[in-house]
């Protein structure tokens, strides 16, 4: 696109003119690369009548591809700073005023989605590049809520991905891995070098792409007793799974119950918890839970 915003140029040219220093800290870093924007674009393949929820615009560089990617749709963007609010309403004046697009300003974990997205009916695609520092307090609030988005679609950092898509028995898997594909299903779809971003990050990036389950495959009896179980194998993961989990204080399970339980699951007590897939976590929990009332 040409004089796109998502180029080393205009991206200067905008915070010079509005004499912006970016924050380190709040993890601002402006994509300069329009092919990795396309790449967004196409993954959350837009029709053009969806309601697109961006979080974090900042001066706009996604925010410019999705306005000209909707027709009979609406970008809702969340923005806490208060300088990129004054920028996306300069930028984008026309479509402001034609309410094509809606600005939040707010901090997005302070948001609830039921409320926030209750007067609309369409269907709500999530995109953002989000800061490294609350990608999984963001993520997950999406994913806890009782909203059912189409998909989401987020720029983290490599590592946090990975994590995310990891499979039982591997390093990368934890408590984040599980409560995410808990949720949803969850696919990297592409690797970003961090030289797309002004300024260059000193990690890579990937794209990610989650998308819940119409009708969960988990049936926890309990689900918060189910997590609670999930923290404690992962608190303790170099444990075998009869030491973790009769060992986590916050859960207090006698030692009985865990080998009772241990047995009707068929998983062996020697075994370490972070190996297990899911269905047998949630196995487990279940078999826990029942033992526990009727003990």
């Amino acid at each position: 696109m040409e004089n796109s915003i998502a180029t080393p140029k205009m991206t200067k040219k905008i915070l010079k003119k509005y004499n912006i220093r970016l924050n380190k800290r709040l993890g601002q870093n402006f994509l300069i690369d329009t092919n990795i924007i396309d790449i967004i674009i196409n993954t959350a393949e837009i029709k053009g009548d969806e309601l697109i929820l961006e979080i974090g615009p900042g001066i706009g560089s996604l925010t410019e591809y999705l306005l000209k990617s909707i027709n009979n749709g609406k970008v809702i963007a969340v923005e806490k700073d208060n300088r990129f609010i004054k920028i996306l309403k300069n930028q984008f004046k026309n479509d402001f005023k034609k309410q094509k697009l809606e600005l939040i300003n707010d901090d997005v974990l302070n948001l609830n989605w039921n409320d926030t997205l209750k007067e609309y009916d369409q269907k709500v695609k999530v995109l953002a590049n989000l800061p490294y520092y609350i990608t999984t307090p963001v993520i997950m609030g999406l994913l806890e809520s009782n909203y059912k988005f189409d998909s989401l679609i987020f720029m983290v950092q490599k590592e946090v991905a990975e994590r995310m898509v990891a499979e039982p028995g591997t390093k990368a898997f934890g408590s984040l891995s599980v409560a995410v594909q808990y949720h949803s299903k969850a696919e990297i779809v592409h690797q970003v070098p961090s030289s797309v971003f002004l300024p260059s990050p000193e990690v890579e990036s990937a794209i990610i792409k989650l998308e819940q389950y119409k009708n969960n495959p988990y049936n926890p009896l309990d689900e918060e007793f189910f997590f609670s179980i999930v923290k404690a194998i992962f608190q303790q993961r170099r444990k075998n799974i009869k030491n973790g989990l009769s060992k986590a204080a916050e859960i207090n399970l006698p030692k009985e119950i865990v080998l009772k339980s241990l047995k009707e699951v068929g998983v062996d007590k020697r075994k370490r918890g972070e190996k297990l897939a899911i269905e047998k976590m949630v196995e487990l929990s279940n078999s826990l839970k029942e033992n526990l009332k009727n003990h």
